[in-house]
């Protein structure tokens, strides 16, 4: 406790020499180490950027010498490449040999990923499955009392909450580091008791500065979420040192009385005044003196130096090795039996829907560690079929319905991959996944680039969405902005169009996550789920034949026809409408050939470039809005990497979309594609 309160005190001597770069503290916080003095170095923490004194805490109960986890520290606030935390990217409290799990520095957001961790414990445990943790293991997550209010901590005490109610397993210690402020904004007196206090969730309290009792009740906590398998949520009364960062003067803020009545109940004292026969004054400047020497050590420890360097953790993927890891199959007994003997690739052409329910199926017979989980997915099958009999073949613990909060399901893909299992969660909609995008951005995408490689979170998360849904409709069920989903790092964006292709997409998504960790969202086009015909009532054009092994490398397009005329580019509803385009403009003499992108992120370039080249001409058919839509981004693309030719884009209107027939007026028509083409043919 003594080294955490030094080394705050030391980030802020590094940062006026220029050698650190962080001065959050966790002065006052330092009886957060009872906790950590509470659990198993094994169990699995997510800390609150104000844990310093559990971090060191836990590494001395793993075996280190304090001055190991001093170092680790001082790396970390010099950003420097060694620190085990990050590689130098960013200050949190992490070490993937001490079990702790680094966070970012969004208030809350880690707490779904939490509650997640705990359920894959629970979960790992009843189908004997390994983890990355023991299976006795319980989570626990710190945040201070202000995050208390966020929607994502409320989501998360909620969950826990509804796990409880539905009688299932839940080891999660929720620590409230309450503080009393939040920066500035103080929390009303008793706030966070009654906050705290939810169905199903065991509510204890102490203060940091009785080390008697706080001790004994930290214990309790632990203890309690152990045997019990049940959510606790600590109440740690903490007070904050140092005020919120080094450049916060809380004089500002803060009368005289409110401070020196906080120095009065310094946890370091208390704690002192506990310990007899020792001379603590002289052991405290030792200590001092101790990480002022290493911190001048470190001062000169290499840092990051290039972007290479920089992005290392978020481009580890290997195509031979993912296709590799793609042909895994389930044996051809166990298969049968998946399928009830009716194996789908011969079962002749299928749907877009009944490819993907079969990719499913297939995934979860040959990798016990892949779960199902979302909305209606389970005896429901799903709102639109696409996990019908999956439940009934590999059982409820493993196809499971959740409640309806995005936050929390992703909350639990982030846990379950995290602990080493292989997560589809569903989003029902694409504009349901707004609520909850953070947690694809801050959280899942990051992790590896944040923890240096050293954890990561393997999922893929199905979203049905895009425009064109006949007879249900509406904004909240055509939405066409995946923008931001495409401004995540590391994050793969994946849209089937053809059946066929559906299901080799779905395998590689599979194959990368359990390879290199990756994150990736597979959006599905609603209205192409059950099309059946391309160009006439009853040609059946639209249903393929399906792959039990065949996989699709992620970021390559496909071609059709070869038309030396005009190349158009597009992506989900769009291909079907622009081979209807291009059969249509044939018999005006325009020869045209279509290419589905498939990947949105990453772009498919190479194969962009050469279909664009061969024509000299590129329509972009863009089904997302005109403005910070896919078409940008291929355009841009096309004149980044030297094509000159004639170039046009058409793209849906920057409008929500409405109810009805309505819906047409403002998205990507086929008569907008073909005059389009037209106009461009006469360039």
């Amino acid at each position: 406790m003594a080294a955490s309160r030094l080394l705050d005190v030391e980030a802020r001597r590094m940062r006026e020499r220029g050698e650190g770069f962080y001065t959050i503290s966790s002065a006052g916080h330092e009886s957060n180490a009872y906790v950590a003095h509470a659990l198993r170095p094994g169990d699995p923490a997510l800390l609150h950027y104000r844990s310093g004194g559990f971090f060191l805490a836990r590494s001395l109960q793993a075996g280190r010498s304090l001055e190991d986890g001093v170092r680790a520290v001082l790396l970390g606030l010099a950003a420097a490449v060694a620190d085990p935390a990050s590689g130098g990217r960013h200050k949190v409290f992490g070490d993937a040999s001490l079990a702790i799990i680094p966070q970012t520095s969004t208030i809350a957001s880690h707490l779904p990923r939490a509650v997640g961790v705990a359920f894959a414990i629970g979960r790992a445990k009843r189908l004997g499955l390994l983890t990355r943790w023991a299976p006795d293991s319980v989570a626990v997550c710190s945040f201070g009392d202000a995050s208390l209010n966020h929607s994502t901590a409320a989501g998360a005490l909620n969950t826990a909450g509804y796990c409880v109610a539905q009688g299932l397993p839940l080891p999660i210690v929720f620590v409230c580091e309450d503080n009393g402020l939040g920066i500035s904004v103080p929390t009303p007196s008793g706030w966070v008791s009654q906050a705290a206090h939810r169905p199903g969730i065991r509510y204890l309290a102490a203060d940091g500065d009785d080390p008697e009792t706080a001790l004994l009740v930290t214990a309790e906590a632990a203890d309690t979420a152990r045997l019990e398998r049940r959510p606790v949520l600590l109440h740690l009364r903490t007070v904050r040192y140092l005020a919120h960062a080094g450049s916060d003067v809380e004089s500002g803020y803060r009368t005289p009385a409110a401070i020196a009545a906080d120095l009065g109940r310094d946890p370091l004292l208390a704690l002192a005044a506990t310990i007899r026969g020792t001379d603590l004054a002289a052991r405290y400047a030792a200590i001092g003196q101790r990480v002022g020497e290493l911190a001048a050590e470190i001062a000169a420890a290499p840092r990051l130096t290039t972007a290479t360097a920089v992005m290392a953790p978020l481009a580890p993927r290997d195509p031979d090795v993912i296709a590799v890891a793609s042909a895994r199959r389930a044996q051809d007994a166990v298969r049968r039996k998946a399928f009830d003997t009716r194996l789908p690739e011969r079962a002749g052409n299928l749907t877009l829907a009944q490819c993907i329910n079969a990719a499913l199926t297939d995934a979860m017979a040959a990798r016990p560690e892949v779960f199902v989980f979302g909305e209606d997915v389970g005896r429901k099958g799903g709102v639109y079929g696409l996990t019908r009999g999956l439940q009934q073949h590999f059982g409820v613990p493993r196809v499971f319905d959740t409640l309806l909060d995005e936050q929390a399901i992703l909350g639990l893909g982030l846990g379950f991959g995290v602990s080493g299992l292989l997560p589809i969660p569903e989003i029902q909609y694409l504009a349901y996944l707004h609520n909850a995008e953070d947690q694809l951005r801050g959280e899942a995408a990051s992790l590896r680039f944040f923890s240096d490689g050293t954890f990561r979170n393997p999922m893929l998360v199905r979203v049905a969405g895009l425009g064109y849904q006949k007879g249900f409709g509406g904004h909240f069920h055509n939405d066409n902005a995946v923008a931001v989903l495409r401004d995540i790092p590391g994050l793969v964006l994946a849209v089937p169009s053809r059946p066929e292709d559906a299901a080799p997409m779905l395998r590689s998504c599979l194959a990368a996550a359990t390879t290199d960790g990756q994150v990736s969202v597979f959006l599905e086009p609603i209205a192409l789920y059950h099309e059946r015909d391309l160009h006439a009532p009853g040609d059946r054009g639209w249903l393929g034949p399906y792959s039990p092994d065949r996989h699709i490398p992620i970021g390559s397009a496909r071609t059709h026809g070869d038309g030396a005329d005009l190349t158009i580019a597009t992506f989900g509803n769009g291909v079907r409408m622009s081979l209807r385009v291009a059969d249509r403009i044939a018999a005006q003499g325009i020869r045209a050939r279509v290419v589905d992108l498939r990947w949105l992120r990453p772009l498919p370039i190479e194969d962009l470039l050469r279909e664009a080249l061969a024509t000299g001409r590129v329509l972009v058919a863009d089904e997302t809005r005109h403005s910070g839509g896919v078409g940008e981004g291929v355009i841009t693309a096309l004149v980044e990497n030297g094509f000159t030719g004639p170039m046009a884009r058409v793209a849906s209107h920057d409008s929500f979309v409405p109810l009805g027939d309505a819906a047409n007026l403002v998205l990507l028509s086929e008569t907008d594609i073909e005059q389009a083409a037209q106009a461009l043919m006469g360039a």
